[in-house]
């Protein structure tokens, strides 16, 4: 058991890959920066720019997750994403990828949630 319970964290190939390239480029720009050196500031930028249109690719590909819990066979960073060819319901970045995708990840209504009574003791 982790730290953090049983929960799904989200850990997959998109993400860490995503994270990897964007700590790369803020980390470059940064020096860059501290040097005085705007080229190089702008090529920091450019990878954090790679990094999140890599991390999109990544979960048009399945290598991402969907939104929500998953189950727990599931959780393991290194499993597919099968859904993903289809798009992901409520997923604004599958919605961005095509018609295909849009029309399969259209918002869809969400049911009524009904609130408990509060307990109205003295």
């Amino acid at each position: 058991m982790s730290a953090h319970g049983d929960v799904d964290l989200g850990h997959t190939v998109a993400g860490w890959t995503g994270t990897i390239l964007a700590l790369l480029g803020c980390t470059g720009a940064g020096v860059a920066f501290c040097a005085a050196w705007t080229p190089g500031i702008w090529l920091g930028l450019g990878v954090d720019a790679a990094a999140a249109l890599t991390t999109w690719l990544l979960h048009l590909a399945g290598w991402g997750k969907p939104s929500g819990p998953r189950a727990p066979a599931d959780w393991d960073w290194r499993v597919r994403d099968t859904a993903a060819r289809d798009g992901h319901p409520d997923c604004l970045g599958c919605r961005l990828s095509g018609p295909r995708r849009a029309a399969a990840a259209a918002p869809r209504p969400r049911p009524a949630v009904s609130l408990p009574a509060a307990d109205s003791g003295a």
